[in-house]
């Protein structure tokens, strides 16, 4: 068996057997804004939400999350955090800094709709977890891009100030 026909048989029966795509789901585009910064005692944080176009985050959702962020007392340095309003009333929080120079370190919560008062760290116990969903890549690469950017500088207060400036609004 040819290498090329070998890759065409395992792509058969991945597409068959083990996509992961349920067949009646659509994918549609969401919307990213950007919000006020969160300022923790050793951290500074931008803010995005990110949502379907005609279903923006609530404003007590949003500060329901603020207030999640702001009582984690273990972030520190600089990062950004994503609000996900996943589909109807299910939400995401993840707060992602950046650690060791180049590495991008996350929290993440959840909140159910209704079924909770508040946000809640997500379960995370399994060795293959999720990580980001294709909206949520968006807001990431453009912080992958405006860290690169604050890397090649002399990264004092200026630079720092550049950076939070930086942020994305637009489709996702």
């Amino acid at each position: 068996m040819t290498q090329a026909s070998s890759q065409a048989n395992a792509v058969s029966k991945v597409v068959r057997d083990a996509l992961g795509v349920n067949p009646a789901y659509r994918h549609v585009p969401k919307r990213v804004t950007a919000g006020q910064p969160v300022t923790l005692s050793l951290a500074l944080l931008k803010w995005y939400e990110l949502f379907p176009v005609d279903r923006p985050v609530p404003e007590e959702i949003s500060r329901a999350a603020r207030r999640a962020v702001e009582s984690d007392v273990k972030v520190e340095g600089l990062g950004f955090v994503v609000l996900h309003r996943c589909g109807g009333d299910f939400y995401f929080l993840i707060t992602n800094t950046w650690r060791n120079e180049n590495e991008l370190w996350e929290t993440v919560w959840y909140k159910d709709g209704d079924a909770m008062a508040e946000f809640a760290p997500f379960p995370r116990h399994l060795p293959h977890l999720p990580t980001y969903c294709v909206w949520e890549l968006v807001p990431v690469w453009k912080e992958k891009e405006a860290w690169e950017r604050f890397l090649e500088t002399d990264r004092g207060e200026a630079a720092a100030s550049r950076w939070l400036g930086e942020v994305y609004e637009g489709s996702a």
